[in-house]
């Protein structure tokens, strides 16, 4: 059986002012096949390059797919760690997802910098509340989405890292 690809990868919450997250609708499971309907909301972020730290990698990743332009200091955290274990275009790819928040985002989402598959998904991006996040019958990634933004949100992050789902 062949090995999946661990993939190491940086995301960010990127929270508003009015505590609402800034997600990604994936709807590309495989480049050879046209994009459907929303699969799952996701955080912004992405694979870290060779030599890249998972922090400069976060920051690189909200420039290229929302167009914000944010210091690697200005990112809390890390606040999660996620494996996720799937599959894209006959891959298994083995995601290690570190996640950092960054607050008070004020920033209407400019999608030029993506790469040419995350246009060939064209993704659609929306602000979601933690309310309606839990009232949703959208997958979110990670799964626990609502519960761990509600923690998120009681101030600035100074533990350790949380493993969600």
């Amino acid at each position: 059986m062949k090995r999946p690809w661990v993939r190491p990868t940086a995301r960010v919450v990127v929270l508003d002012p009015s505590d609402r997250v800034l997600l990604l609708g994936a709807r590309l499971s495989d480049p050879a096949v046209p994009p459907g309907d929303v699969l799952f909301w996701y955080t912004p972020g992405g694979g870290v390059e060779d030599g890249e730290g998972v922090r400069d990698a976060a920051v690189r990743e909200l420039a290229e797919e929302i167009g914000f332009v944010a210091a690697p200091s200005a990112l809390e955290g890390p606040v999660w760690l996620r494996r996720h274990v799937g599959v894209f275009a006959g891959m298994d790819i083995d995601s290690r997802e570190t996640f950092f928040v960054l607050r008070d985002v004020v920033h209407e989402v400019d999608a030029r910098g993506r790469t040419e598959l995350e246009l060939l998904g064209e993704e659609p991006h929306r602000w979601w509340s933690v309310e309606e996040i839990a009232a949703s019958t959208e997958t979110f990634a990670p799964g626990d989405l609502a519960d761990r933004l509600s923690e998120l949100l009681t101030g600035s992050w100074t533990g350790p890292p949380r493993i969600v789902s």
